[in-house]
Protein backbone atom coordinates (compact mmCIF):
# COMPACT_ATOMS: atom_id res chain seq x y z
CA UNK A 1 0.00 0.00 0.00
CA UNK A 2 1.31 3.44 -0.87
CA UNK A 3 1.54 5.97 1.97
CA UNK A 4 0.79 9.69 1.71
CA UNK A 5 3.54 12.28 1.25
CA UNK A 6 3.53 13.45 4.86
CA UNK A 7 4.74 10.04 6.03
CA UNK A 8 8.02 10.65 4.19
CA UNK A 9 8.79 14.16 5.38
CA UNK A 10 11.70 13.19 7.64
CA UNK A 11 15.05 11.67 6.87
CA UNK A 12 17.65 11.66 4.15
CA UNK A 13 17.59 9.47 1.07
CA UNK A 14 21.24 8.52 0.81
CA UNK A 15 21.15 4.82 -0.11
CA UNK A 16 21.71 4.43 -3.83
CA UNK A 17 20.90 1.66 -6.33
CA UNK A 18 23.57 -0.15 -8.32
CA UNK A 19 23.43 -0.40 -12.10
CA UNK A 20 22.76 -4.14 -11.83
CA UNK A 21 19.78 -3.58 -9.49
CA UNK A 22 18.32 -0.98 -11.86
CA UNK A 23 18.72 -3.22 -14.91
CA UNK A 24 17.10 -6.15 -13.09
CA UNK A 25 14.17 -4.02 -11.90
CA UNK A 26 13.81 -2.60 -15.41
CA UNK A 27 13.86 -6.05 -17.01
CA UNK A 28 11.05 -7.19 -14.72
CA UNK A 29 9.05 -4.03 -15.53
CA UNK A 30 9.71 -3.72 -19.30
CA UNK A 31 9.58 -7.47 -19.99
CA UNK A 32 10.80 -8.73 -23.35
CA UNK A 33 11.44 -5.21 -24.71
CA UNK A 34 14.39 -4.68 -22.33
CA UNK A 35 17.27 -5.27 -24.77
CA UNK A 36 18.35 -1.61 -24.90
CA UNK A 37 17.75 -0.93 -21.22
CA UNK A 38 21.15 -2.07 -19.93
CA UNK A 39 23.10 0.23 -22.25
CA UNK A 40 20.96 3.27 -21.35
CA UNK A 41 21.21 2.57 -17.60
CA UNK A 42 24.97 2.14 -17.98
CA UNK A 43 25.22 5.43 -19.85
CA UNK A 44 23.18 7.29 -17.20
CA UNK A 45 25.18 5.79 -14.32
CA UNK A 46 28.50 6.67 -15.99
CA UNK A 47 27.33 10.26 -16.53
CA UNK A 48 25.46 10.97 -13.28
CA UNK A 49 26.55 8.27 -10.79
CA UNK A 50 24.27 5.97 -8.83
CA UNK A 51 20.69 7.19 -8.28
CA UNK A 52 19.11 7.12 -4.82
CA UNK A 53 15.63 6.54 -6.23
CA UNK A 54 13.76 5.52 -9.34
CA UNK A 55 10.27 5.69 -10.77
CA UNK A 56 8.48 2.95 -12.70
CA UNK A 57 5.37 4.00 -14.59
CA UNK A 58 3.57 4.62 -17.85
CA UNK A 59 2.92 7.76 -19.85
CA UNK A 60 1.48 8.98 -23.12
CA UNK A 61 1.99 12.12 -25.14
CA UNK A 62 1.19 13.77 -28.39
CA UNK A 63 2.05 16.90 -30.30
CA UNK A 64 1.33 18.96 -33.35
CA UNK A 65 4.02 21.60 -32.70
CA UNK A 66 2.52 22.14 -29.22
CA UNK A 67 1.94 19.04 -27.16
CA UNK A 68 1.30 17.47 -23.78
CA UNK A 69 2.42 14.40 -21.83
CA UNK A 70 0.62 12.62 -18.96
CA UNK A 71 1.82 9.78 -16.78
CA UNK A 72 1.67 7.97 -13.48
CA UNK A 73 3.98 5.71 -11.56
CA UNK A 74 5.63 4.76 -8.30
CA UNK A 75 8.78 6.24 -6.76
CA UNK A 76 11.02 3.62 -5.15
CA UNK A 77 13.60 4.49 -2.49
CA UNK A 78 15.58 2.35 -0.08
CA UNK A 79 14.95 4.50 3.00
CA UNK A 80 11.29 5.52 2.76
CA UNK A 81 9.71 2.90 0.53
CA UNK A 82 7.24 3.55 -2.26
CA UNK A 83 5.26 6.63 -3.18
CA UNK A 84 2.62 7.23 -5.91
CA UNK A 85 3.41 10.09 -8.30
CA UNK A 86 1.74 11.64 -11.36
CA UNK A 87 3.21 13.87 -14.05
CA UNK A 88 1.92 16.09 -16.79
CA UNK A 89 3.42 18.83 -18.87
CA UNK A 90 3.30 20.93 -22.01
CA UNK A 91 5.87 21.15 -24.78
CA UNK A 92 6.49 23.31 -27.81
CA UNK A 93 8.76 22.88 -30.83
CA UNK A 94 9.03 21.07 -34.10
CA UNK A 95 7.29 17.93 -32.89
CA UNK A 96 4.57 15.89 -34.58
CA UNK A 97 3.04 12.55 -33.56
CA UNK A 98 2.02 10.53 -30.54
CA UNK A 99 3.40 7.80 -28.32
CA UNK A 100 2.68 5.61 -25.32
CA UNK A 101 5.51 4.40 -23.13
CA UNK A 102 6.59 2.38 -20.15
CA UNK A 103 9.01 4.58 -18.22
CA UNK A 104 11.86 4.06 -15.77
CA UNK A 105 13.13 7.37 -14.36
CA UNK A 106 16.40 7.33 -12.47
CA UNK A 107 16.31 9.96 -9.70
CA UNK A 108 19.50 11.62 -8.42
CA UNK A 109 20.24 13.85 -5.40
CA UNK A 110 16.97 13.15 -3.58
CA UNK A 111 17.28 14.43 0.00
CA UNK A 112 13.59 13.93 0.86
CA UNK A 113 10.68 12.38 -1.03
CA UNK A 114 8.96 15.76 -1.59
CA UNK A 115 11.94 16.77 -3.78
CA UNK A 116 10.35 14.64 -6.54
CA UNK A 117 7.36 17.00 -6.70
CA UNK A 118 7.51 20.11 -8.90
CA UNK A 119 8.36 21.19 -12.45
CA UNK A 120 11.37 19.67 -14.23
CA UNK A 121 12.45 21.40 -17.43
CA UNK A 122 14.15 19.69 -20.34
CA UNK A 123 14.64 19.22 -24.07
CA UNK A 124 13.30 16.12 -25.79
CA UNK A 125 13.94 14.73 -29.25
CA UNK A 126 12.23 11.79 -30.98
CA UNK A 127 12.54 10.01 -34.29
CA UNK A 128 10.73 6.68 -34.59
CA UNK A 129 7.90 5.05 -36.46
CA UNK A 130 7.17 1.92 -34.45
CA UNK A 131 8.99 2.11 -31.11
CA UNK A 132 12.17 1.66 -29.16
CA UNK A 133 14.12 2.94 -26.16
CA UNK A 134 15.00 6.58 -25.53
CA UNK A 135 16.63 8.58 -22.74
CA UNK A 136 16.36 12.26 -21.77
CA UNK A 137 17.49 14.36 -18.80
CA UNK A 138 15.31 16.77 -16.81
CA UNK A 139 16.34 18.88 -13.83
CA UNK A 140 14.88 20.90 -10.95
CA UNK A 141 17.31 22.46 -8.46
CA UNK A 142 19.80 19.76 -7.45
CA UNK A 143 17.46 16.88 -8.35
CA UNK A 144 18.13 15.28 -11.74
CA UNK A 145 15.82 12.74 -13.39
CA UNK A 146 16.73 10.54 -16.32
CA UNK A 147 13.57 9.16 -17.95
CA UNK A 148 14.20 5.99 -19.98
CA UNK A 149 11.19 5.20 -22.17
CA UNK A 150 10.21 2.13 -24.14
CA UNK A 151 7.24 2.99 -26.25
CA UNK A 152 5.19 2.59 -29.36
CA UNK A 153 3.83 5.20 -31.69
CA UNK A 154 4.99 7.54 -34.43
CA UNK A 155 6.84 10.68 -33.45
CA UNK A 156 9.32 13.02 -35.09
CA UNK A 157 10.81 16.21 -33.76
CA UNK A 158 12.44 18.14 -30.98
CA UNK A 159 10.73 20.18 -28.27
CA UNK A 160 11.27 22.05 -25.03
CA UNK A 161 8.95 21.77 -22.09
CA UNK A 162 8.62 20.53 -18.58
CA UNK A 163 7.02 17.76 -16.56
CA UNK A 164 5.15 18.74 -13.41
CA UNK A 165 5.26 15.94 -10.82
CA UNK A 166 2.34 15.90 -8.36
CA UNK A 167 0.88 13.59 -5.72
CA UNK A 168 -2.61 13.88 -7.30
CA UNK A 169 -3.61 13.26 -10.94
CA UNK A 170 -4.79 16.24 -13.02
CA UNK A 171 -5.66 16.91 -16.65
CA UNK A 172 -4.18 20.41 -16.57
CA UNK A 173 -0.75 20.11 -18.26
CA UNK A 174 0.46 23.41 -16.74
Amino acid sequence: MLAPVTAFAQGSLSDSYSGEELVESGKQFFGSTSQGLASLVERAVSQFGLPNGYILGEDAGGALFAGARYGEGTVYTRNVGQYAVYWQGPSIGFDIGGDGSKVMMLVYNLSQIQDVLGRYAGVNGSAYVVGGFGMTVIKRGNVVMVPIRSGVGARLGINIGYLNFTNEPTWNPF
